[in-house]
């Protein structure tokens, strides 16, 4: 039996939706995991970050930002305590500036991840999974990277049959 883990960096609060600004209480990536947790079962894990980042909308792009040039590591409150009993890791994040928040990769460091099935998703509002795929290979070149899904964030709350079909796909 495939044992399930679905890790997930979401932002709540601001968030942009095609042209507009508005204030969320469960993020867009936060979503797409309950409903990828919901379709194929398994353990759900949010990543959080020991530092927030603003709540302005734009502050927090700024920050995230000067964290990609940086290649910042930023550090998380908690991780999971292993990755060993878990055969497919679906890896959930809005795509910041074309790629992962930094703080996935703070994850991805922190593990190895050889022989593991990472199934990337991603929230974004038009620039879909940008280079987050081909740079979770660099970061995890030992695990097996599957297709990923992008949904737009705005669209997030309908996408539950298009995630769980996705998701249901992704771990045969």
């Amino acid at each position: 039996m495939t044992k399930i883990l679905t890790v997930y960096y979401s932002r709540k609060g601001e968030n942009y939706f095609g042209g507009s600004i508005r204030s969320i209480r469960t993020g867009n990536t936060e979503r797409l995991a309950g409903y990828i947790q919901k379709a194929v079962g398994g353990n759900l894990f949010e990543l959080e970050t020991v530092r927030e980042y603003a709540k302005n909308y734009h502050q927090c792009t700024e920050e995230a930002m000067a964290e990609k040039k940086s290649n910042a590591r930023p550090a998380l409150k908690k991780l999971p305590d292993s990755i060993a009993d878990y055969d497919v890791i679906f890896l959930g994040y809005p795509n910041w500036w074309g790629t992962a928040p930094m703080a996935v990769f703070t994850f991805l460091d922190s593990f190895d991840f050889a022989g593991k099935k990472i199934v990337p998703f991603c929230t974004n509002e038009g620039s879909g999974l940008g280079t987050s795929v081909r740079d979770i290979k660099k970061e995890c070149p030992a695990a097996e990277v599957a297709e990923g899904l992008a949904v737009r964030g705005s669209d997030a709350e309908s996408s539950e049959a298009k995630t769980a079909a996705w998701a249901k796909r992704s771990i045969q």
